[in-house]
């Protein structure tokens, strides 16, 4: 049998409460629990707006804040992680079930937790196999450009409920058109109270701390009040839509009726073909809402000197996703917003997530009666001002001076993002990150090498002035060999080659080569078969103890016509002896680089 100390470190590998909830004490507690009280504040305004946002009830954004922030806190390993609805997914979600039945229908409910069951378990699924390093193929360049067109696509499809008309589209084309043909349609009430929110937000995230600092206040009580902007924003305007009974005079829409209870226990649906539909989608998200979940996290837990594991996470979102479908919610992934709300509010455990929870489950069970009169203009408000925060521009002039590639997957993953929807958009930046990867990387940097006169340095023969020798040319890769570069490493030797009259000995200088598949194998024996025909013999240098491991295996280095030697200067120093060969290179010294 087990001793208790032994079976509580092997569940804490599965469940991290194990692990931070046998040192949790009083202080901890004190400083979660004001943490969960200022995130609580946040996030009532917050969910029911990202509600909205996903076509659902709003209802729905609470339900989706309990059970997901509970079973995070048992498996997730972020210490202030924020799980709950986040904008992006929202969209996301608008977009995989809109057109599956009617707003507000309990088809279109089904479709939300099915869609919520099935992103958890493809994390889940991704976390059991470790397989949480394939989000690592979405680039953030791209992830960038996605972000910053999901925003101006949230905004755009929040504005018609400021405007207070009939609109939408699922891209901006089909937004703008949309919201032109029904600008006869607006109701100016509506528009005064959503504009009001806006500006009061927008003046709450960039005037008020300062205002509130220079009265003498402590900067953290400060920053609370600045985060409850929003609050204050519902309040005024709910009490003004229900002193002047707006919704009857005026034709302001409003939340209008929302359950009072407890999340209610939903079931996911097991259609094939609802499945089918929604496989897609669900997958999409949960890869966008991993890589923003553990963002955040790495972010804040390296502030803490803390550490999170990626592949644990996948199964502590998987997890909440999964509790979403069963609770009425839909999916759900860390926010950017509320987590670095939590950070600065003190919260030390993921208990603060829990207490969390309990404040929403008594706001469902108390407060909802006190939100009908809520329009639904300040709730659009709220999401502008959240969305605008992730609109990033920078990211271009970036790129466009760093990387060109970079700079086309930004520009192309916005322009489909907006053209055509966040699907295509999503489903673009994920195959261009993967593209643009392939392609770097089957065109490995090579560079002719050789020595800086007086020591044992090799380098770059564009770059530094060095010593040549015509009958030996050294080759250095800068990239692993396998199958998408080996042809490319064998066109461009050859062409070296054949260049190269006097040439006796070539050197392939390998130490950024870290892997050797069959693929490149099989090339490097058809590159050791022709020099051999021509009189050359072909050499390894600098080869890494993994990689000759896997080459001993074979005969290719029974076969090899040269040497692999421990260091380019060995190979250099008995390939050329006193060559009369050799020169120093006609590299100008402003030429020069450091690299």
């Amino acid at each position: 049998m087990l001793k208790a100390p032994v079976l509580i470190n092997r569940l804490a590998r599965v469940m991290p409460v194990f692990d931070w909830g046998r040192r949790y004490d009083r202080d901890a507690f004190g400083n979660d629990l004001v943490a969960a009280v200022i995130v609580t504040i946040m996030l009532i305004p917050q969910s029911l707006a990202y509600a909205l946002l996903a076509g659902l009830p709003a209802e729905t954004g609470i339900y989706a804040s309990i059970a997901p922030i509970i079973l995070y806190a048992i498996f997730g390993t972020s210490r202030v992680l924020a799980v709950g609805p986040v904008a992006v997914v929202s969209l996301m979600t608008a977009a995989a079930i809109g057109n599956l039945a009617e707003p507000g229908s309990p088809e279109l409910l089904v479709a939300a937790v099915t869609l919520a069951f099935l992103s958890g378990a493809f994390l889940i699924l991704l976390g059991i196999f470790r397989l949480g390093f394939l989000a690592n193929f979405l680039s953030h360049p791209v992830i960038a450009g996605f972000i910053t067109a999901s925003g101006i696509l949230i905004a755009m499809s929040q504005l018609r409920h400021v405007l207070g008309i009939s609109a939408g589209g699922a891209n901006l084309p089909e937004l703008l058109r949309s919201l032109f043909e029904h600008l006869g349609e607006v109701n100016w009430i509506t528009f005064a109270i959503g504009a009001s929110a806006t500006a009061f937000l927008f003046w709450v995230r960039k005037g008020l701390m300062p205002l509130l600092l220079s009265t003498g206040m402590k900067p953290k009580l400060a920053g609370v009040l600045a985060k409850a902007g929003p609050v204050a924003a519902v309040v005024l305007t709910t009490f003004v839509t229900w002193i002047f009974n707006l919704s009857e005079t005026a034709g302001v829409r409003v939340v209008g009726d929302v359950p009072q209870g407890l999340p209610p226990l939903t079931m996911p649906s097991f259609s094939p073909d609802l499945l089918g539909m929604l496989i897609g989608p669900a997958v999409l998200i949960s890869i966008i809402g991993f890589v923003e979940s553990v963002s955040v996290a790495q972010t804040l837990a390296a502030r803490k000197r803390q550490r999170i594991v990626p592949d644990q996470e996948l199964i502590g979102l998987g997890a909440a996703n999964v509790g979403a479908a069963f609770t009425g919610g839909y999916p759900v992934t860390g926010g950017f917003a509320r987590s670095v709300v939590n950070f600065d509010a003190g919260a030390e455990t993921p208990a603060a997530g829990a207490y969390t929870a309990v404040g929403l489950m008594l706001a469902a069970l108390l407060l909802t009666p006190l939100i009908y009169h809520l329009p639904q203009a300040t709730l659009a408000a709220t999401i502008i001002v959240a969305v605008l925060s992730l609109v990033d521009f920078s990211i271009l002039k970036k790129t466009w001076v760093y990387s060109r590639a970079d700079f086309i997957a930004v520009c192309v993953t916005i322009l489909l993002t907006l053209g055509f929807g966040v699907e295509v958009g999503v489903t673009a930046g994920v195959l261009i990150s993967i593209l643009i990867h392939l392609y770097k990387s089957s065109r490995p940097h090579m560079a002719v090498v050789g020595r800086v006169p007086g020591t044992e340095h090799f380098r770059n023969v564009k770059r530094h002035k060095v010593e040549i020798d015509d009958t030996v040319l050294t080759l250095r890769v800068d990239e692993s060999l396998y199958f998408a570069n080996a042809r490319y490493l064998e066109d461009s030797l050859y062409d070296m080659v054949a260049a190269r009259p006097k040439l006796k000995h070539v050197v392939l200088m390998c130490p950024a080569v870290n892997e050797i598949d069959m693929s490149a194998l099989e090339s490097l024996e058809a590159i050791n078969e022709r020099l051999k025909a021509m009189g050359v013999t072909f050499n390894l240098s600098e080869v890494k103890g993994p990689v000759m491991d896997r080459l001993r295996r074979g005969d290719f280095l029974s076969h090899l016509s040269g040497k692999v030697f421990l260091s380019q200067h060995q190979a250099a120093v008995e390939l050329s002896g006193e060559n009369p060969h050799i020169r120093v290179s006609s590299l100008q010294p402003q030429e020069r680089t450091s690299l």
